[in-house]
């Protein structure tokens, strides 16, 4: 491999500091980075140390001061409440210092926390700028996000203040937050302060003595100028789930996060300033935080704030509405939303409706993107679907086709080559870096690129122990996969989805593979589930594409004997049912281990995340039936 990518990637190994030096070139400092790489405390390391910046100026007001006021920073795009609303820059930043200003009135200081708990609206992202105009700390969770979740949440952050929302709109459901608000607040131990909620006509919350109506604060609010920053200070902390129950707090940096997210606008995304990116997220995930709030707009570029789903809302056609309608270029979304658009409207029919000849790009992310799906988006979308890989932790892609710097070969089933910053290692057991095309634990050596997780919130102890103590010197990502002979990576599955038969350790990935490649077969999940012979043996759970009706025990015989075929009899896959669809969390992640648990017999909790909890009712009589019953 040649050319722009291998001279970037060989720079970002070699000379690290002079690439990175660069890279922060892209965006203002009050005052200039004094190391770009500080290693001296590994496994943590701190990025741009002696630099002073904000955020929230790099992401609104540079832009105004350029003379880009005019233009359209955020479009919010709600099907379900049929409402468009566009801000330019000058807007933005106008109604981000005044929301700031709101912030302070009630308390609000540099370093303090803020817990955001909002649908998506405009004012979700406002709330977030507004922490980042003072120098707070935000964290966002999931609107609608159970009580007891929220009250843990609130008692780990220790927030100043809390921003939320009368309602949410899930499809066609209003969901009150302000009771689970109210609820949570009584459940934590921590006071939280002042809440400040913004009425939604679709359900108006009762306001209590602890409460501020947004409307009426932002009319009084004296607006606020950034606040200067140390680069290496946290921008947000973001939960994700533990294995013990206990949410990981992910904390990002302000210095490394804008200049990675920056960088990684134009090479990979190849989103530059004046054009249009559309991620159908939410701003309680990661992608959320990267790809809908911040990377847009310190690029200068367009962002679609999304309210509403792929499909029902009303139609599967809506991504190609928005499409047309706002001149998209970069589309983004989970496989979970195409695999939903192609079951729901296998010959895409809706996207006839609609011109969208700005697309240049589909990006996917967020689970394993099946070559399936992949085919059907590229045949019927005639635009370059990108698969790419990262997590919550790292914040930005550590495998990617970089469509701005090198546009490469797409082969369906890997995300490509490593991204310029990383260093990715597979490794067996005992820590060998294993040779291209054998199948390990991917790992990235330390130090870690900018934008990655700084620590976990509060728990530096807890962050060696879930990342850095697995193999010395690496950050470990929790997945297994390969490199091939071009370096391209294969991402095969989190490793607990690799099941032990009979002594064979084989990945439940290559399985779930071969059956999505079946013609009537929308989605589909492979668990391991305990075997007193074999130790683990494999079960098939597959969803129907819309329209299909087929005799289980024939079309089950067809797919045991494609896995038989493609991954041999070693495999030991006899098991399959058809199941009216799979339990995922909100953001669109089949839950494997609280599947696995049941069909093992456990007392399995319904997790926080599950989107639909009524699914896993649905499957839980089929999963403890036991293979083959």
């Amino acid at each position: 491999m040649s050319g722009e990518y291998r001279a970037a990637y060989d720079r970002s190994m070699n000379d690290p500091d002079g690439f990175w030096r660069d890279a922060a070139g892209l965006i203002d400092w009050y005052r200039e980075p004094e190391t770009i790489m500080d290693t001296s405390a590994l496994p943590f390391s701190r990025w741009f140390a002696g630099g002073e910046m904000n955020t929230c100026h790099n992401a609104l007001d540079r832009h105004v001061d350029a003379g880009r006021g005019d233009q359209v920073a955020l479009i919010h795009d709600s099907p379900v409440t049929d409402d468009r609303q566009r801000f330019t820059y000058r807007e933005l930043r106008d109604e981000v210092a005044r929301f700031a200003g709101v912030l302070r009135s009630v308390g609000v200081d540099k370093g303090d926390r803020v817990i955001i708990y909002m649908p998506m609206v405009p004012q979700a992202a406002i709330a977030m700028l507004a922490c980042a105009r003072l120098g707070a700390v935000h964290s966002v969770v999931f609107g609608g996000f159970a009580a007891r979740e929220l009250a843990v949440r609130i008692d780990d952050a220790r927030p100043s203040a809390i921003v939320s929302a009368s309602c949410g709109i899930e499809g066609k459901r209003v969901i009150e937050y302000k009771p689970l608000l109210d609820k949570a607040i009584e459940l934590s131990s921590h006071d939280p302060g002042r809440s400040i909620v913004l009425q939604r006509p679709q359900a108006e919350a009762t306001m209590g003595e602890r409460d501020v109506d947004w409307a009426e604060a932002m009319r009084n609010a004296e607006p606020v100028d950034c606040v200067p920053v140390a680069a290496t200070d946290p921008l947000y902390v973001l939960y994700t789930s533990g294995t013990t129950g206990k949410p990981k707090g992910v904390q990002r940096d302000n210095g490394g996060h804008a200049v990675a997210l920056r960088w990684s606008m134009e090479n990979i995304y190849d989103v530059g300033p004046g054009e249009v990116m559309f991620t159908a997220s939410d701003v309680g995930w990661v992608v959320g935080h990267s790809y809908i709030v911040y990377a847009p707009l310190l690029t200068g570029a367009t962002t679609v704030l999304y309210e509403g789903k792929p499909i029902g809302t009303p139609d599967a056609g809506q991504f190609w509405r928005v499409v047309q309608e706002h001149g998209v270029k970069a589309l983004f979304t989970a496989p979970t939303a195409f695999r939903g658009i192609k079951k729901e409207d296998p010959d895409a029919t809706y996207l006839q409706q609609y011109d969208i000849s700005s697309l240049q790009t589909l990006f996917l992310a967020g689970e394993r993107l099946d070559p399936e799906t992949w085919m059907w988006a590229s045949e019927k979308l005639g635009v370059p679907v990108v698969d790419h890989w990262w997590q919550t932790e790292t914040g930005w892609p550590i495998a990617a086709n970089l469509r701005g710097l090198e546009p490469m070969e797409l082969k369906a089933g890997s995300p490509s080559v490593i991204v310029p910053g990383y260093q990715v290692e597979i490794l067996d057991v005992d820590g060998t870096v294993l040779p291209r095309g054998e199948e390990g634990a991917i790992t990235i050596k330390l130090p870690l690129p900018p934008g990655c997780l700084q620590t976990l919130w509060d728990d530096d102890e807890r962050f060696r122990e879930s990342y850095m103590s697995r193999y010395e010197g690496y950050y470990l990502t929790g997945d297994g996969g390969y490199l091939d002979e071009d370096g391209y990576l294969y991402v095969m599955g989190r490793t607990d989805d690799v099941i032990n038969v009979a002594g064979h350790r084989l990945s439940t990935g290559s399985m779930e593979e071969v059956l999505s490649g079946h013609p009537d077969v929308a989605e589909c999940a492979v668990i391991g589930v305990h075997d007193a012979m074999k130790g683990q043996v494999p079960r098939g759970f597959v969803v129907l594409k819309a329209g299909v009706e087929r005799e289980e025990s024939e079309l089950a015989a067809e797919l045991v004997a494609m896995v038989r075929d493609e991954v041999g009899a070693v495999a030991s896959f006899k098991d399959v049912a058809v199941v009216p669809a799979l339990p995922k969390t909100r953001s669109g992640k089949v839950l494997r281990k609280t599947m696995r648990g049941i069909a093992d017999g456990k007392d399995e909790a319904v997790p926080s995340t599950i989107d639909d909890a009524g699914v896993l009712d649905t499957l839980r009589p089929v999963l403890q039936k036991g293979p083959g019953a």
